[in-house]
């Protein structure tokens, strides 16, 4: 369950250095912010930052931005990155619907969909707002353990005209496409209680 009210949390995350407070001022110089011209990928609704914070080790050629919408919850994100300086990520406290306003045509390389709890993201207006964003050959990765919401996301994808380039409906029976997956909080769980994960890689 995500907590919203969090005594102070949004001043603790206004003092964050790694919070982009004001992140329509960066369109089109997010890879300036970074101080490198690196691929620049995006988890939307990041949660606590597990998946996000893996990746960002794992990848230090890769600049990360998570994305997250309640403040007591990217403040978990916050706090973990407090205890360990990485500088190939930002955070940003933001709904989903602003992304156009905060990317510029073409800026990001790969979006990640990790656990939605809702036919939101995934749906084909918003599919139509990750093509404003994503370069020609970007790509959106999303992973869920709801099969009905999996099954949605596929007849939204190709109604909005994307191309499906991988799906699995059950990530960690798929050696090929589980080589290398970096698991989130909720995937530990659910894989954990016999939840098979799906996942689908797309492109514009």
């Amino acid at each position: 369950m995500r907590l919203r009210n969090i005594t102070g949390c949004r001043e603790m995350i206004g003092e964050s250095e790694f919070v982009v407070h004001e992140p329509e001022t960066m369109k089109v110089k997010w890879r300036e912010a970074f101080g490198n011209d690196h691929p620049v990928y995006v988890e939307i609704g990041m949660g606590k930052g597990r998946f996000l914070m893996d990746m960002v080790r794992l990848y230090p050629e890769i600049n990360f931005i998570g994305i997250e919408k309640y403040s007591s919850v990217l403040l978990r994100a916050v706090q973990k990155l407090e205890e360990e300086e990485l500088p190939n990520v930002r955070l940003i406290r933001m709904d989903a619907e602003d992304l156009e306003n905060v990317f510029a045509q073409g800026e990001l390389d790969r979006i990640y969909l990790n656990f939605s709890a809702k036919r939101r993201l995934e749906s084909r207006q918003f599919l139509a707002r990750y093509d404003q964003i994503l370069k020609k050959d970007g790509t959106i990765e999303f992973k869920t353990d709801n099969r009905a919401l999996f099954d949605f996301a596929l007849e939204e994808v190709e109604a909005a005209g994307c191309t499906l380039k991988e799906k699995t409906f059950d990530l960690h029976a798929d050696a090929r496409l589980n080589e290398g997956n970096v698991m989130t909080e909720y995937e530990e769980r659910f894989s954990a209680q016999g939840n098979p994960i799906c996942k689908y890689i797309i492109s514009r």
